[in-house]
């Protein structure tokens, strides 16, 4: 991962736990890919994809988590459900940030579904 990819994902991070969620993994991975971040929001299991785009010529950060990185997403997202004994209810998050710094983060939740 990049200095400025390991950057954007510990602001994201940090944003997040200052709107009240707990952070349990970063970066988890399996054979089907990988998940920035996995964390709790009060009894919901959220993943979180965080992206980060200093140009918007292809759309910006939020049209780079096409249905292919979906698919790849949800498939880690059930591996790591697979690992657990209850399976809480969950959602996928977006954190978009257009540069690093706490100036330009765009939180969206449930940005897509199963």
């Amino acid at each position: 991962m990049s200095n400025r990819g390991a950057q954007a994902e510990r602001l994201a991070a940090e944003f997040l736990q200052r709107h009240g969620l707990k952070l349990l993994h970063q970066n988890y991975r399996c054979r089907h890919g990988e998940i920035d971040l996995i964390l709790r929001d009060g009894d919901m299991l959220v993943f979180a994809e965080v992206r980060l785009r200093s140009r918007n010529n292809f759309g910006g950060a939020a049209a780079s988590i096409n249905a292919a990185k979906q698919g790849r997403l949800i498939h880690t997202a059930q591996h790591y459900l697979s690992t657990l004994a209850h399976i809480p209810p969950c959602r996928f998050d977006a954190v978009l940030l257009d540069t690093l710094d706490n100036t330009g983060v765009e939180w969206v939740r449930n940005a897509f579904t199963l």
